[in-house]
């Protein structure tokens, strides 16, 4: 058996880089060993590709070469980090995966959601996380939070009725995966949140013997 694979989503501002430190600082106490790795990114090649997606100067890439740059960037990062890390027994915890792609490219952008789920399944061979953690903050909150830590990305400098769709796919996603996707208020103070997001890796780790 694989090590556990463990993504966090959600909508901009949802604390996801901060609860990501969180869980690998209170795994490796435990003397457990995991990667921390993000998407798009994760590899030299896949960094690359980020840089140009998450560009303001990119802003008028179209929707069908953002999803297949999204998708180039995944397919290297499964293939020469994440999928042999989990192969060699490292807990793989990663800031954003393929729901990303359903909620940015799909509701976000308005690509059919049948040919992303297709071109999602061939990027990663089938790879599913075994436990996604969805940091859930209205949009706004969510907004004005990323404002303060960053200027805003391409992504981040869209239109507010954009980041609406987003966070509503997310939460149909959780609607439809209740046993592997589990709803988070990232409103509440970190700890908080932290604290729940160790119970739930706690009930995997536990039903993984």
């Amino acid at each position: 058996m694989r090590a556990p694979f463990i993504t966090f989503e959600g909508p901009e501002g949802g604390g996801k880089t901060t609860q990501v430190a969180l869980l690998e600082r209170a795994l490796l106490d435990r003397d457990i060993r995991c990667q921390v790795t993000r998407e798009p990114g994760g590899t030299e090649l896949a960094n690359s590709l980020r840089k140009v997606l998450l560009s303001v100067a990119t802003h008028g890439m179209g929707a069908k070469a953002e999803l297949l740059l999204m998708l180039a960037a995944r397919a290297d990062h499964v293939q020469r980090l994440i999928r042999p890390g989990l192969d060699e027994g490292t807990t793989v915890i990663c800031d954003r995966f393929v729901d990303s792609t359903v909620a940015y490219q799909g509701a976000g952008r308005g690509l059919d959601m049948g040919l992303i789920g297709k071109l999602n399944h061939f990027a990663t061979s089938g790879l599913v996380p075994d436990l996604t953690l969805l940091l859930d903050v209205p949009v706004e909150v969510g907004l004005k939070r990323a404002a303060r830590t960053s200027r805003p990305d391409r992504f981040e400098g869209q239109a507010l009725d954009f980041h609406q769709r987003l966070r509503e796919a997310f939460r149909q996603l959780a609607e439809r995966e209740p046993e592997r996707i589990k709803i988070l208020d990232a409103r509440q103070p970190e700890e908080e949140t932290a604290r729940q997001v160790l119970e739930q890796v706690d009930k995997l780790l536990r039903e993984r013997g």
